[in-house]
Order: structure tokens, then C-alpha cells, then sequence
């Protein structure tokens, strides 16, 4: 097999949500076959450059998220070919030069203080990492002290915070406003969740409301191709 051909392979493993060699993929029939992981690891054995392999990642999940668009592709669906993207790039950080892995941008995403729903936020985190953002998911019930603290440490270009509860969007006011009294005025702040609205991000400074992932994704790479 050519280097082209275990790319296409490799594209095509994780449009189907293959993730490896126990896995039947979509349609049932894949098991047995090399999947995301076993591909990616025959890519680097081959010597193609990680570099290479990674935007074989953001083409299979373009077409993912056509499909998904289109409605070919339900949410499943395309969190499956997220998670293949998600665990390939544990395999590929490594091998990177230091800062490339974060080249499209540093993600840290929290569900804040008091709120345990964490399905959202996990969604978000997984599509974003399998887009090839560095994502830091600091989990559920999340204080803002600790989200700043992770800001200072992690240095994020993007701050997501989720809340389900109407008792518990209002954290996301005081996230914010500790962010920007910190200095942190370059760090774009995107909210999602149910009570949550374009209004209500207004008024407490955050950048983007987010309606749903798709939403997420598309503001944040129009953000990255404007910068």
C-alpha cells in the first residue's frame, strides 16, 4: 500500500468511526480490519510525517461534519469518528515538536460550580480535540478559583464553560468577570447549555453563546481563520 493509499485508508477508518481492529465500524463490517489507531501507528511506522497524518484528521472530520449537516450522520455518529480523532492524538502529541500539537489553539472547558451535567460538556471537549485543538476538560462543579487557576497554568486561547441549571448560569457571570479582572482580555469565552441564550452572553461579557456543538465548532474555527 502506498503512503497516499494508507492516508485515504486512514481518512476513510475515521469517517466510519473505525477505531481499531475490534471495532466494526459503522456499517458492521470492519472488525478484523485496521482501524484508526492501528493506521495511524503503520503511518508513523512508514515515516509520514505527524504533521501530514493530522490533516488527514481535519479532512475526515470536515466531511464528518458535512455529513452530520446534511443529516446523513447522527450525533453518534459523529462522536464516534471524534473519539477515533481524540485517542489517534495520543499517539501523535508525542511525536509532534513542541507547540505544534497546539497550533490551532489551546481549549479549557469546565462545567462551573454547583452544576454535575457533564454530557454537553463532553461533547464539546471530544469534537474539539478531534478537530486538533489542545483541549483541557477540568470536569464538573468546577469553582472559578480552580478555572483560573488552570488558566494561568494551562494558557488557553479559548475558555468554555457549560451549565444546565437556570441556578447555576449565573456562575458563568462571575467565571467571567474574575477572567477579564485577571487581565485575561485576549482569552475568548464561549457558553453553551440549555437555559442559556445569545442575551444572556451578552450581559455577562462572554465572546460567543453557543447553541449546540456544530454551533461551538463553526465559531471557533471562523474565529481561527480571522485571526
Amino acid at each position: 500500500m502506498s503512503n497516499d493509499d494508507l492516508l485515504k485508508t486512514l481518512e476513510n477508518a475515521i469517517i466510519m468511526g473505525h477505531l481499531d481492529a475490534d471495532d466494526e465500524g459503522f456499517d458492521g463490517t470492519m472488525e478484523g480490519t485496521p482501524g484508526t489507531l492501528e493506521l495511524v501507528d503503520k503511518a508513523l511506522e512508514e515515516g509520514i510525517e505527524p504533521q501530514k497524518i493530522l490533516k488527514i484528521f481535519g479532512t475526515a472530520m470536515e466531511k464528518v461534519g458535512d455529513l452530520f449537516e446534511t443529516e446523513e450522520y447522527f450525533l453518534p455518529d459523529m462522536l464516534a469518528s471524534a473519539e477515533c480523532v481524540g485517542e489517534a492524538m495520543d499517539i501523535i502529541e508525542p511525536k509532534l515538536k513542541a507547540g505544534t500539537s497546539s497550533e490551532k489553539g489551546k481549549f479549557l472547558i469546565a462545567t462551573v460550580e454547583g452544576d454535575l451535567h457533564d454530557i454537553g460538556k463532553n461533547i464539546v471537549a471530544t469534537m474539539i480535540k478531534g478537530a486538533g485543538f489542545q483541549v483541557m476538560d477540568l470536569g464538573i462543579d468546577v469553582p472559578a478559583a480552580d478555572i483560573l487557576k488552570a488558566i494561568r497554568e494551562f494558557k488557553p486561547d479559548f475558555v468554555g464553560l457549560s451549565a444546565l441549571l437556570t441556578t447555576t448560569m449565573i456562575e458563568m457571570e462571575q467565571v467571567v468577570k474574575l477572567i477579564r479582572l485577571e487581565g485575561f482580555s485576549d482569552i475568548k469565552v464561549f457558553i453553551g447549555g440549555a437555559p442559556t441564550s445569545e442575551e444572556f452572553a451578552q450581559k455577562i461579557g462572554a465572546d460567543h453563546y453557543c447553541r449546540d456543538v456544530m454551533d461551538a465548532m463553526h465559531k471557533l474555527e471562523q474565529m481561527k481563520a480571522a485571526s
